[in-house]
C-alpha cells in the first residue's frame, strides 16, 4: 500500500522549518527591544544629569 498523502511528511517539515524561523525571529525581536530600553534608560539618566549641570551652571551664575 501506497500513502495517501505523499506530501504529507514534507509539508509538515516544512511547517516546523516555519515555526522554528518565526520562533527564533520573536526571540530576536526581543533582544533587539531590550537592549533599545536598555539603551533608552541609559541615555535618559545621562541626559538628566546633563540637564542637572546645566542647571547647576545657570543658578551660579545669576546669584
Amino acid at each position: 500500500m501506497t500513502d495517501p498523502r505523499p506530501h504529507a511528511i514534507p509539508a509538515a517539515t516544512r511547517i516546523d522549518a516555519a515555526l522554528a524561523r518565526i520562533e527564533a525571529a520573536i526571540d530576536a525581536r526581543a533582544h533587539a527591544a531590550d537592549a533599545l530600553a536598555r539603551r533608552h534608560a541609559a541615555l535618559k539618566a545621562r541626559m538628566a544629569e546633563a540637564v542637572t549641570a546645566l542647571d547647576d551652571v545657570i543658578s551660579r551664575g545669576t546669584v
